[in-house]
């Protein structure tokens, strides 16, 4: 059974709210609460109204790590987990936007109503880690009661009894790095030494003794372990499988549906890493067959956290949304490109013995190259170079490759052996395939204008936009794709049909350069709504043209008699009506004329040509549309010189006058090649 459109039901019945128009908080301070709890900082979250009144804040994009950024904000320690609660009724709350930076929570929020979720979320009391990769590093700071402050703890002040205290405190796995000023130097005091004995359920339970100083560089820095896990099963390999993680101590099959955003390959890529897999090749929906699954009894993973970090338990949270799919994953397992700007790009490294080894750019051809791409799931290859990703870390491959290009896998191929081969420096193969789907805009005059279209999977459908996320940071990478500058205005267009869409992952659109890595692994919907986007380079380059004057042509451009008129035409591609031309030169006497187009052309008549006529003239138009002014780029330059009727016929002093013909010569010439 396809629970798919119970999940659009409710997802339809969301977007009501976010379409509505509310206004984000613009206050100078976000001012949050936790309420209920056993502490100020355990709680449903509730936010400050300018008003002064508090609303809840609902749950539905939340996880750890950007719940770790709110407990800062209540002076609590880490975030030790996230929960959303179902609160059985209707109210209005705060909404956070998918793609928050945890940085910038105040530009985060709207007001919504018809919201049945609040998120409840558990601080630390009396310990953190700081400026740390994860929520579970950093350096260590312990909270005093009595004074309300932070301190420092020196590195010969805890012990590893004392570190597995703190890393359990925090909901994090076993220690796995206690050492000095690894993430900055101590701006704290420092606190006194703690003596545990290891099965204490927080820091403070353990004995201490008196405050101490410690030296420079020494306040301790501490890293726990990920307590999560992931694995890959049901497949033919290790790398191929329904997606799990082990969570709580637990395991269980990750949803495939999440309020935060998408799944896409970058965030599925991830997983592939974190399991020595290679890249994410694709991915898809699962239906669970168990009808026992659909009372939440699956993990949820935010993919839009997994884009700024490879740390599990930062993006997990336990959900009390019902279940209705789970996520299955494809990753290479013997091939993948490193220190790229895309999962298409980068120094190309293959598996083999249970490790990766770079590969010499003399030891793959155009072949090889398009094996690589093929397993990758991208396009032909566009560009093979040495070191342009970097210098491999990687041993060298000792193998050679010797594909015949219709092979499916690198391992596939013919080999040649190499023992002992080492590549010159700055020879690390580095490859870049090309994007195998397609990004267009369509629906009006310019192709830099119009409904966002993607080809994904082999078909063309337009973007829906159900979170209200795109902006002009990620329209301006649609535009850029495409060639077109950047974006000036992104919105949100409803059509009166259903159409089907694909869903795609703003977040991801504005960390990558490969769109293929952000369009949603699997399905498409039915929906009316989609993106329109405006590109800055949104006109062509107009023409340039002489008409009606007494001229000659040479090389390098026209010659005008002294005395005579001509007249210079400036014209465009049909696109929208209207608009002006403007004429400039870079003249003795510099012009600078505009006039009206009429039928998408101007003519600028000039009279009694001097010299001071001569140099470039170039065309550039202007049109007002979309709410916006838009100028194109400068037409090609016409470089006018002046000369009498004598330097007509003797040819003296003429730039270039070998190569000078009259116009009617010309065109006589022009007919008897025709003729020939």
């Amino acid at each position: 059974m396809d629970h798919a459109p119970y999940v659009l039901v409710f997802l339809c019945i969301s977007i009501q709210g976010l379409l509505s128009e509310n206004n984000s908080t613009s206050t100078e301070s976000v001012h949050f609460r936790l309420v209920g709890g056993a502490s100020r900082c355990h709680g449903d979250l509730e936010m400050k109204q300018k008003d002064g009144n508090w609303k809840p804040v609902e749950g539905l994009y939340w996880y750890r790590k950007l719940g770790n950024r709110v407990c800062a904000e209540l002076n609590c320690g880490s975030a030790v987990s996230v929960r959303d609660r179902n609160t059985g009724s209707e109210r209005d709350n705060w909404w956070i936007r998918s793609d928050c930076d945890e940085s910038e929570l105040r530009d985060c929020f709207r007001s919504e109503s018809f919201v049945f979720s609040s998120l409840e979320l558990n601080c630390s009391d009396s310990v953190r880690l700081v400026h740390g990769s994860s929520v579970c590093s950093g350096r260590l700071e312990v909270h005093s009661p009595q004074s309300r402050s932070w301190s420092s703890v020196c590195e010969g002040h805890l012990d590893l009894p004392g570190a597995q205290v703190v890393c359990r405190e925090l909901g994090c796995g076993a220690p796995g790095l206690l050492q000095g000023a690894l993430s900055g130097a101590a701006e704290a005091p420092v606190v006194q030494t703690f003596q545990c004995e290891g099965h204490e359920s927080a820091l403070l339970d353990c004995g201490s003794s008196g405050a101490q100083t410690c030296s420079s560089g020494t306040a301790v820095d501490l890293t726990c372990t990920d307590p999560d896990d992931v694995r890959l099963v049901g497949g033919a390999s290790r790398c191929n499988g329904t997606v799990q993680i082990k969570h709580h101590g637990e395991w269980r099959d990750v949803e495939y549906f999440d309020y935060s955003g998408p799944w896409t390959l970058k965030a599925a890529d991830v997983i592939c890493r974190r399991l020595d897999c290679g890249s994410a090749v694709s991915g898809r929906r699962s239906d669970s067959s168990d009808p026992s699954y659909l009372f939440g009894s699956g993990w949820h993973i935010s993919p839009t956290c997994l884009l700024s970090t490879s740390a599990l338990m930062d993006c997990v949270r336990t959900d009390t949304s019902y279940s209705f799919s789970t996520l299955s994953l494809t990753c290479s397992d013997s091939v993948r490109l490193v220190h790229g700007s895309s999962l298409c790009s980068g120094r190309l490294e293959v598996r083999s013995n249970q490790s990766w080894s770079s590969v010499c750019e003399e030891d793959l051809d155009l072949n090889d190259a398009q094996v690589v791409c093929r397993e990758l799931g991208c396009g032909a290859p566009g560009l093979l170079k040495g070191a342009l990703y970097g210098e491999g870390e990687a041993p060298v491959w000792t193998s050679e490759l010797q594909c015949e290009g219709h092979e499916s896998a690198v391992l596939d191929c013919r080999r040649s052996s190499s023992a002992g081969k080492t590549c010159s420096p700055g020879t690390a193969a580095g490859l870049t395939c090309s994007d195998p789907g397609g990004v267009r805009l369509v629906g009006q005059p310019s192709r830099c204008a119009g409904t966002l279209e993607i080809q994904h999977l082999g078909q063309w459908r337009p973007v829906i936009d159900p979170r209200r996320d795109w902006d002009l940071k990620s329209g301006s990478a649609v535009c850029q794709y495409l060639d077109c500058g950047s974006a000036v205005s992104v919105n949100n267009t409803q059509d009166s049909a259903h159409r089907r869409v694909w869903s795609v992952s703003v977040p991801c659109v504005k960390l990558t350069s490969g769109l293929r890595d952000c369009v949603e692994l699997s399905g498409s919907y039915m929906f009316s709504s989609g993106v329109d986007v405006v590109c800055s380079d949104l006109l062509p380059q107009p023409n340039i043209s002489l008409s009606d004057g007494v001229f000659e042509v040479y090389q390098q451009g026209f010659r005008l008699l002294t005395g005579s008129d001509f007249t210079i035409t400036c014209s465009v591609q049909p696109q929208y009506p209207g608009g002006s031309f403007q004429l400039i030169s870079d003249t003795k006497e510099p012009l600078n004329l505009t006039l009206p187009a009429v039928n998408h052309s101007a003519h600028f008549l000039l009279s009694a040509v001097g010299h001071t006529h001569q140099r470039d003239y170039t065309c550039v138009y202007h049109v007002d549309v979309y709410n916006h002014s838009f100028s194109s780029s400068q037409s090609p330059a016409l470089y006018l010189t002046v000369g009498d009727s004598s330097d007509r016929q003797s040819g003296a002093h003429r730039p270039g006058s070998a190569h000078m013909c009259s116009l009617p010569l010309l065109l006589l010439l022009l007919l008897l090649l025709l003729l020939l």
